[in-house]
């Protein structure tokens, strides 16, 4: 099978991804293996390919935005059968027995293992996963559409419920790509205002049409003072930014795997009970209720396609700003 594999970490302009060809891989106990069909490009594969995440091994396949179809069961694999259209998302395992999975925050598992840094991931033409951690998808998503769900979508939506913004309140988006655009439809099914900031004019023309009733710069000023946001830009320089606009009581949720340091704050930033919390991974009960939820408001990622070959490029787009929206590659 054709894969893209990371050597070697060093700057997306070096070109650290290599094409390669693998045999297939057997699915183990448990296991399932996935024909990949399409697969999102997320910031986090980028963080892993510059060498800003450790890494167990090396050489590793990134990506972890999966979508493709069942063709082969290992041993005791149950939930999916041949040919069932599958989704696989940055979480690959957990240990199922710590305190943190026994209470429901599989997020957190010290022993977790993720697509794509720990495991090969989907930039390949084939992958295996464990079966309880492949999800169905909804069927009105093509291949392509449905591969942004898998990260941006899913770790958006816990972002979303973090920041505890109400049905119909005002939230902040401090960044703007494949997380964020996706975060503002689930939004505005809530009936939420939403204020988009990024130095991006393209991705303000997108947030407008998406229905966002504010896109401007993060310097940006206005008469409105939010009671949530998130911040998916991994700028440290932002949060002071994004705590300015925030009311009394509003919680900035960081929806970022890696980010630049936080500059000092003035303490009248986080006085009258303003929060910081930081968004990590996500839950499979996260991507069940993420993608029932997406079929009933009819999300539908803003996507842009791509060659598997093509990757190198695409990554370097993405450091640039220069993807409307979210990236995704095809073998």
């Amino acid at each position: 099978m054709r894969v893209m594999e990371l050597r070697q970490p060093m700057p997306i302009g070096a070109a650290p991804l290599t094409p390669a060809a693998r045999p297939l891989p057997r699915p183990g106990a448990g296991q399932i293996r996935v024909r990949v069909t399409a697969c999102g490009v997320c910031h986090t594969d980028l963080h892993v390919v510059e060498g800003e995440l450790p890494l167990s091994a090396l050489p590793i396949v990134p990506g972890h935005q999966v979508v493709g179809t069942v063709d082969a069961l290992g041993p005791g694999a149950t939930g999916h059968a041949l040919g069932d259209r599958v989704g696989v998302g940055w979480l690959h395992e957990t240990c199922g027995v710590c305190s943190t999975c026994r209470h429901g925050r599989e997020n957190l598992c010290e022993t977790a293992r993720f697509t794509g840094r720990d495991v090969d991931g989907g930039y390949a033409e084939y992958m295996v996963v464990p079966a309880g951690f492949a999800f169905p998808l909804p069927h009105r998503l093509t291949d392509a559409e449905a591969a942004p769900m898998m990260c941006a979508g899913i770790v958006g939506y816990r972002a979303l419920c973090l920041c505890g913004i109400s049905p119909g309140g005002r939230l902040g988006l401090y960044g703007f790509g494949a997380s964020a655009h996706l975060v503002l439809q689930l939004a505005r099914h809530r009936s939420c205002e939403v204020f988009v900031f990024t130095r991006s004019e393209a991705h303000r023309d997108l947030a407008r049409r998406l229905g966002a009733a504010f896109a401007g710069g993060a310097e940006a000023e206005g008469p409105f003072k939010l009671d949530a946001a998130i911040l998916f830009a991994p700028a440290g320089w932002l949060v002071p930014m994004a705590l300015r606009h925030l009311r009394p009581g509003g919680t900035l949720a960081i929806n970022a795997i890696h980010m630049s340091p936080i500059p000092e704050l003035d303490y009248r930033l986080l006085y009258e009970e303003r929060l910081i919390r930081s968004v990590t991974n996500y839950t499979r009960q996260d991507a069940q209720e993420f993608l029932a939820l997406a079929s009933l408001a009819d999300i539908c990622p803003e996507i842009e396609r791509f060659r598997l070959e093509d990757a190198n490029d695409v990554l370097g787009r993405l450091k640039r700003s220069e993807l409307r929206a979210a990236a995704v590659l095809e073998p």
